[in-house]
């Protein structure tokens, strides 16, 4: 990180009368990947974590993240320059109010903080000021342009359902809400809804843009009409208007008198402050598109499914390479020999996020991402964590593995953590559960056996998942922090538990998840169950039975035979010979 960054944000800051700034890891649609344009958190600290933000005042300045990248932040950061906190054990307005001058002046970017991120500061006391210019803007000089990729249709095929039926429901939607319109932020949400994808950011294929959807079924979409070639413009149809962005402050303001919906979670601020500028009601409520989008239809279900079924050939193709080749290979060799395993499967576009290939005491490094400075050999009779996913044109992967490198089994301290692990995993996959119930109200299942030892992790067990889009997609998670939303029948989860010992290695075992309707003889409300939608086998030499319930043992084998009957037919000869060993049962 270069310091004298920070001294040119202070001066910028004292020339704006500021005494201090929030820098979010974040872009105008408040997403977890951004363009380079956006990258402002990563240009001023050094951090590239995907969560996270800055707080600069007047003498001090801190960085703040999750029990994901503490590790990450702290070796990436200058402890002479900045704060290095966990978000939730130090949030940011409490630092503030302890560090900044009394009655501080505290700039943000209303475009880059939503109306519930900023009632944060507001409630702690502090006084907010929006600013007409982002600061840090001011001083990079060399900031990267923002991306023109072409929006380009996404095939019913895959969709499942048209546009033109989507924008109806949402409109029903609106109506019942006594609602005029509303706006979507959520480049997913805007690629859902009008059936279309790009490659504006890494790693999630949509394209930048904003939307307002009215409650007569039009969408207003605004987006550089670059990115919007001429089969793109006939396929949205004719109830799709298109504007570049500088159009955005003029449509808005039209809305006067109307009641428009506007997501406080997920939405920057400055939407809201701009509709009741207009004159008309900002209506507080999620985005429209998050639930519909969340519950697959028939169509992206057995896409998943297909694009599981591709993916598996590729990740078991990787892990056989692994239990042979992997201890004359680096973490980095490795992440790259499975993204060219992963480049031989049909309707392949890229990875769904960085692959974490983490061995020994970088797997504990939860959202560990190798470097060629960090990159280190994978060494024999350790543990290697892999955490990686693709993106196929029919769905969206996301799997982890952890393995043992040695030639026998690992040792009795290393397997009763993963056996632990294990057995939260299975207990979340086996789940069967009343309509109603939230991913708060599962994610214990998955720590019990943990617990019971004293141990736990710093992260959620599970979250949701796109239909060839974001590999992290809500509005239901798995955690303890989980907002109050039901688990519903189509929705795809990840189920990974895990154990992460800093300076010794990781535990993360990573499945997803398909939401069903669960038939039970006996049930007089309706249920839900989960069908594994993952299909690549466990290291059981990492693993000890003995600490498994047979229930549990069953499970597992009853997986396994599945990989292999399902999976095996489909890999080379010595591969196949490969995974019938390593789905063998365990007593």
């Amino acid at each position: 990180m270069d310091p004298t960054r920070l001294t040119a944000l202070r001066s910028e800051l004292a020339r704006q009368g500021l005494d201090g700034f929030i820098v979010p890891r974040a872009d105008e649609h408040l997403g977890e990947y951004v363009p380079a344009s956006a990258e402002r958190l990563a240009w001023l600290t050094g951090f590239t974590g995907s969560a996270g933000l800055a707080v600069v005042v007047t003498e001090k300045a801190a960085v703040f993240t999750d029990g994901r990248y503490v590790l990450q932040l702290a070796a990436q950061t200058d402890a002479a320059e900045w704060d290095r906190c966990h978000i939730t054990d130090e949030p940011p307005p409490g630092w503030i109010a302890k560090h900044a001058p009394a009655g501080a002046k505290i700039g943000y970017d209303p475009l880059l903080i939503g109306e519930e991120g900023l009632a944060r500061y507001t409630e702690a006391g502090l006084t907010m000021v929006p600013v007409p210019r982002n600061p840090v803007d001011a001083i990079w000089t060399d900031r990267p342009a923002s991306p023109l990729n072409p929006a380009l249709p996404h095939d019913l095929a895959h969709a499942g359902r048209s546009a033109d039926d989507k924008r109806a429901d949402i409109a029903k939607l609106l109506r019942e809400a006594k609602q005029d319109a509303a706006v979507l932020t959520d480049p997913a949400s805007v690629a859902w809804l009008l059936n279309i994808r790009g490659e504006d950011v890494p790693f999630t294929p949509f394209a930048l843009g904003f939307a307002l959807i009215h409650a007569d079924g039009a969408a207003e979409l605004f987006m550089d009409p670059r990115k919007l070639p001429e089969p793109t413009r006939a396929w949205l149809g004719n109830s799709v208007s298109v504007a570049g962005r500088e159009a955005l402050v003029p449509a808005l303001a039209k809305l006067t008198g109307k009641t428009v919906r506007v997501d406080p979670a997920g939405s920057p601020v400055w939407f809201a402050q701009q509709i009741k500028a207009a004159g008309a009601t900002v209506a507080a409520g999620p985005d429209p598109c998050l639930l519909p989008k969340a519950r697959k239809n028939t169509i992206e279900q057995q896409g998943m499914r297909n694009a599981h079924a591709r993916d598996a050939v590729a990740v078991c193709r990787f892990l056989h390479w692994v239990h042979d080749h992997g201890t004359s290979a680096t973490e980095m060799a490795a992440a790259e020999k499975l993204l060219a395993f992963r480049q031989d499967v049909p309707l392949f576009r890229g990875e769904s996020f960085p692959a974490i290939s983490g061995a020994g005491e970088h797997g504990a490094i939860i959202h560990y991402r190798v470097t060629p400075e960090t990159d280190r050999p994978i060494k024999p009779n350790e543990v290697y964590l892999i955490d990686s996913g693709g993106q196929y044109t029919d769905g969206t992967t996301d799997i982890t593995r952890t393995v043992w490198t040695g030639p026998s089994d690992a040792p009795a301290d290393v397997k009763a953590p993963v056996t632990a692990v294990m057995k939260g995993h299975i207990a979340i996959a086996s789940a069967v559960f009343p309509q109603g119930v939230g991913g708060a109200h599962l994610d214990s299942f998955a720590r019990r056996a943990l617990w019971a030892m004293g141990l736990d992790y710093d992260h959620g067990t599970g979250h949701g998942v796109g239909s060839y889009l974001s590999v992290h997609e809500g509005p239901v998670s798995i955690s303890r922090l989980a907002r109050p939303v039901a688990i519903a029948e189509g929705m795809v989860l990840s189920d990974e538990p895990g154990f992460y010992w800093p300076d010794h290695y990781g535990i993360r075992l990573e499945n997803l998840l398909l939401v069903r309707d669960a038939e039970l003889p006996l049930a007089k409300k309706p249920f839900l169950r989960f069908e594994t939608l993952t299909l690549a086998p466990f290291d059981t030499r990492l693993l000890d039975p003995a600490l498994m319930d047979p229930w549990e043992r069953d499970w597992l084998n009853a997986y396994h035979a599945r990989v292999l009957r399902e999976i095996g037919p489909a890999l080379p000869p010595d591969t196949a010979a490969w995974l019938a060993q390593a789905c063998r049962e365990i007593v």
